[in-house]
């Protein structure tokens, strides 16, 4: 299980809840993938997580830290 955020959001023009990852905003367009039902597009926000973790570690590119909520 990764730790990185996703944020699902609901796109009428589209039909399609839109996956947006905060982490990876400055290096990826975002939206990054999308789903049919919200369970689509967690899993498939959770598969581009990886694809690019995979694909940075590869080329030795730095890796960004996953956020972390801070409840005072």
């Amino acid at each position: 299980m990764n730790r990185y955020s996703m944020i699902l959001q609901w796109s009428d023009e589209d039909q399609l809840f839109l996956v947006t990852i905060p982490e990876f905003a400055d290096r990826v367009i975002m939206p990054c993938t999308h789903g049919k039902t919200r369970e689509e597009a967690i899993r498939n926000g959770e598969e581009v997580i990886e694809m690019y973790l995979e694909a940075w570690q590869v080329e030795g590119e730095s890796i960004p830290e996953p956020s972390t909520l801070q409840i005072a």
